[in-house]
């Protein structure tokens, strides 16, 4: 659809940085990694979007994967 203002796929990309963006203003750095965890879980699926951009899906995953690795292992949770 032409007339829409934004696709789909930028409305992903830009709740994956609204949610990084917020990350950042918490706190509690337990809220910072799950609302960040979120945010890089929506840039996931925008660089899927996006053809397979895998700079995009393999840093965010990374990032997954440490703030998993933080709140689970590290015991924040």
């Amino acid at each position: 659809m032409e007339n829409e203002l934004f696709s789909s796929t930028e409305l992903v990309g830009y709740l994956a940085s609204l949610l990084l963006i917020v990350s950042f203003l918490m706190k509690k750095i337990k809220t910072l990694r799950l609302i960040n965890s979120l945010g890089c879980i929506a840039f996931i699926v925008y660089g899927f979007l996006l053809q397979t951009s895998w700079p995009i899906v393999i840093t965010n995953s990374f990032i997954v994967g440490a703030n998993i690795y933080y709140l689970y292992f590290r015991r924040l949770l």
